[in-house]
């Protein structure tokens, strides 16, 4: 099974780049790192499908079973560089494909908006996001080995063995 996750945060040393890597090395997801990225700002210019990274990108999901979309909440939405990449991907990547959604916050009621936003962008990729989804907050981060304390990871297990679920029966729908 190939789960795909997107680092949504544009920043180097940010909280949803912490989540993204260690939901990588446990699940064996394989990570797409939008801090790193050079996808170029969306134009909707055709010659933009051409470059490799916008290929290799919209390969990555096009074959993958599941993907988890991460974001920080940015001004009460997802990232600007995670919606950004999205704008490259259409239905021939997502039709029917789980995808789950985690937010990262600040704290306090952070996060809702930014799994909003990128609800409402799945459901217009025709995804099947998954209803289960996570906020976390900064106590959630093991900062010293860049991962999670223990409550938290229970909780994104519990994302991702949903998302496990639903990739099972969309491999099978594919066949």
């Amino acid at each position: 099974m190939k789960l795909v996750i997107i680092n949504g945060s544009p920043r180097k040393q940010g909280r949803t780049g912490i989540a993204s890597r260690f939901i990588s090395k446990q699940y064996g997801a394989e990570l797409i790192d939008l801090s790193n990225s050079e996808i170029p700002l969306y134009s909707g210019e055709g010659e933009q499908y051409q470059l490799n990274v916008i290929q290799d990108f919209r390969k990555s999901i096009e074959e993958a079973d599941g993907v988890i979309l991460t974001s920080p909440e940015y001004h009460g939405s997802m990232s600007g560089a995670l919606k950004n990449a999205l704008d490259f991907l259409s239905s021939d990547q997502f039709t029917h494909k789980p995808v789950a959604l985690l937010a990262v916050s600040g704290g306090g009621k952070g996060g809702i908006n930014a799994l909003n936003s990128m609800r409402t962008v799945g459901r217009s990729l025709y995804a099947n996001v998954i209803s289960k989804q996570l906020v976390l907050d900064p106590h959630c981060f093991d900062y010293e080995n860049d991962g999670l304390t223990e409550e938290p990871a229970l909780l994104v297990e519990a994302l991702i063995e949903e998302l496990k679920m639903y990739a099972t029966a969309y491999a099978a729908m594919k066949k």
